[in-house]
């Protein structure tokens, strides 16, 4: 999975959710532009951040990726 694809899906995901990038990051300890920095392609989380993530999102790694 490339950038790009892994910033479209966690956006499509969070979105579906209905949640706001700044209130996700919040909600998962992190800064307040953290999601928005990974949607725009800036970073990628680290392993536990992926975990948190699909924690957060109700999914599995395997069906985020």
């Amino acid at each position: 999975m490339e950038i790009k694809d892994f910033a479209l899906r966690l956006a499509r995901l969070r979105t579906q959710k209905g949640v706001s990038a700044r209130d996700m990051s919040l909600s998962i300890g992190q800064n307040p532009n953290y999601i928005n920095h990974i949607e725009t392609g800036r970073t990628l989380p680290s392993f536990p951040g992926i975990l948190y993530i699909c924690e957060y999102l109700g999914v599995t790694p395997a069906e985020f990726f």
